[in-house]
């Protein structure tokens, strides 16, 4: 077996700062680097290499051991993490609403165990807290590298003994992790993301490069090409891809082969001259501690701010994360990682994490301890989304795990029958439209899915499967020949083919087709928005506020083209707001605010604004102005 020296190669160290300047730059400037996310590829890559590259030559030489490996790990893992989750809980503890603060302990329980990839996984659902807010969302690429070095050392030791080509058994591997990806992309997209079997091929090219390369260590002008060739690949990945782009899938194909080309050609001038140099090697070195203080820095920084923060202040806090990243390898991980094998390193690390574990689940046990905000405070900042009364997963699909409406999605004995027809918006609709079912005479038939606003061929940014189920409601619709189809979503773009699907509902059907338009958008949500006001003013929100609330600019081009296709434009936003700002809440207890996040409405909310609607959508323009 032909196996790299083991000399430091201070290129390396200038790859890792790639990665993570990728990352940041991703998580801080999107449009500055909208595919800079593959930074973490470009880390499991590197990761593979160098691992694999130590427990070949180990096992190489006979002296491999499983104990001594974990060792290792701990001692490079831990210090910097406990710190960051240290810091996590008492920040969350001091600036988080108790469910907020409760999914905090429970994302540091699942990073302690190394499984925070499969915790999020399980968290994806569209009513989880929103991504931007979880301080330890990062953590999922550590999940599925632990998660790999749990088993690749065992496997490796067991082709050893069966006398199996290494090489060989990371190829096959590979090949297998790769192809599964590929499966699975366009079916379970999140699944393919988080989990490691389908990620490990990334890790496993790492490893092929150690396993099967001879490095001469002589400069020639096919590691030039092979350095110039890997950064360019990087780069187009980098430009090509954005957070909407279904990945990994074969997209990941890029980075990856970048990767393995610059890390194939150690004597490539790039290498020698740009990766090699001293700031990028700093920069390297320092790139674990500053992969896991950046993005905590920057949700808490925009938490305690209360409003998207400036690009000057995102980039102070990435200045901010660079000496955090400094102090913590210079005083924390360095003395524990390095220095001679002390067992008491090792079991005080050990005993700290196990310690922050418990810590993590007291929160959860604690439901974030909502004891430290005055109760009609807690109460209503702590409102949950309302999702069962939407028929989730029956009439309201997860177009990542659902395909079907239910049977009972059509009240198929009641007329006239107004078809609801929209996004996780149009669902929140639900609890208003059956309490009007009291007091009027009219059917329902719910076909809503989270994420896929009700547009006719439009691909839906980040819902994949969206454009083909709004194809098989319109079908639907048809069968069920309504008298009415109201629209409802997050209307914020394509109005000319907003009208053309009203149209085609027209002519299709021959029913009166209503476009209700977009609720308001609370930026930080509306239980935010309640403890904001509570810690600057100390007080409960008044019932109409203006802040962090987004404007109804839409409506009047949605009204214009509207018009033009022959449907009614109903207007949420003149019911729900007006020049003293839009309604919070409608008295003064938890189950009288409006909306439960930045858009879905409660059932209060939902009854009032249905409660002012009705008439103009059942009997048309002639019910007369809304009042």
């Amino acid at each position: 077996m032909s196996l790299p020296s083991q000399l430091y190669r201070p290129d390396i160290d200038g790859l890792r700062a790639i990665a993570v300047l990728l990352v940041l730059i991703f998580h801080a400037f999107p449009d500055a680097a909208p595919g800079g996310f593959v930074g973490v590829d470009v880390f499991f890559v590197i990761s593979g290499f160098l691992i694999t590259g130590i427990i070949a030559r180990e096992l190489d030489d006979k002296r491999f051991s499983i104990a001594g490996f974990y060792a290792r790990r701990i001692r490079r893992i831990f210090p910097a993490l406990i710190v960051v989750l240290a810091v996590a809980l008492v920040v969350g503890w001091l600036w988080m609403l108790p469910s907020a603060y409760a999914q905090l302990g429970s994302d540091v329980f699942a990073s302690t165990a190394f499984f925070a990839n499969i915790a999020l996984l399980l968290q994806s659902g569209y009513f989880d807290v929103e991504s931007a807010k979880k301080p330890l969302l990062h953590l999922w690429s550590l999940g599925i590298e632990e998660q790999f070095y749990l088993f690749w050392p065992l496997l490796l030791i067991v082709a050893a003994r069966l006398r199996l080509k290494l090489f060989w058994t990371a190829a096959i591997l590979g090949v297998v992790s790769f192809v599964l990806n590929l499966l699975m992309i366009g079916a379970n997209p999140v699944a393919t993301f988080y989990l490691p079997f389908t990620r490990a091929f990334e890790l496993l090219a790492g490893a092929l490069l150690a396993l099967g390369w001879n490095q001469t260590g002589k400069a020639s002008a096919a590691s030039d090409w092979r350095a110039v060739a890997g950064l360019t690949l990087i780069a187009l990945a980098v430009g090509m891809f954005d957070s909407h782009s279904a990945f990994p899938g074969w997209r990941a194909a890029l980075p990856v082969a970048g990767s393995v080309l610059l890390l194939s050609a150690p004597t490539a001038r790039l290498n020698r001259a740009v990766l090699a140099s001293r700031p990028m090697v700093w920069i390297g070195l320092i790139s674990y501690p500053l992969y896991l203080w950046h993005w905590p820095l920057l949700v808490f920084f925009a938490l305690i701010k209360f409003s998207p923060l400036t690009l000057l202040e995102r980039g102070l806090i990435l200045l901010l994360s660079v000496l955090l990243a400094w102090a913590t390898y210079r005083y924390i991980e360095k003395p524990l990682r390095f220095g001679g094998y002390r067992p008491r390193k090792l079991i005080a690390l050990g005993a700290s994490m196990v310690l922050l574990a418990a810590l993590g689940g007291a929160v959860v046990w604690g439901r974030g301890y909502d004891f430290r905000l005055p109760p009609e405070i807690r109460a209503m900042a702590g409102v949950s989304t309302q999702s069962a009364q939407w028929r989730f997963h029956q009439c309201l699909l997860d177009l990542g795990r659902d395909t079907s409406f239910a049977d009972d999605c059509v009240d198929r004995d009641r007329r006239p029958l107004v078809v609801v027809w929209g996004d996780s918006t149009a669902g929140a609709l639900l609890p208003g439209l059956r309490k009007a079912q009291e007091t009027r005479n009219f059917g329902i038939a719910q076909f809503t899915s989270a994420s896929c606003v009700p547009i006719l061929n439009v691909d839906v940014s980040g819902t994949p499967n969206c454009r083909a189920m709004n194809d098989k409601v319109f079908s639907l619709i048809r069968d069920v020949r309504p008298d009415i189809v109201l629209m409802h979503g997050t209307w914020d773009r394509y109005p000319d083919k907003i009208a053309e699907t009203a149209a085609a509902l027209k002519r299709d059907t021959g029913a009166r087709v209503v476009v209700l338009g977009a609720v308001p958008t609370w930026r930080r949500g509306l239980p935010n928005e309640v403890l904001r006001y509570f810690l600057l003013y100390h007080g409960l929100i008044p019932a109409r506020w203006s802040g962090g609330v987004t404007s109804g600019w839409f409506d009047a081009v949605m009204r214009e083209q509207l018009a033009l296709a022959g449907a009614e434009f109903v207007s949420a936003w003149d019911v729900l707001c007006n020049g003293d700002g839009c309604l919070t809440r409608i008295g003064d207890s938890a189950g009288d605010i409006t909306a439960s996040d930045g858009i879905h409405l409660t059932e209060k909310g939902s009854t009032y604004l249905v409660d002012v609607v009705i008439d103009r959508v059942l009997d048309g323009p002639k019910a007369g102005k809304l009042r």
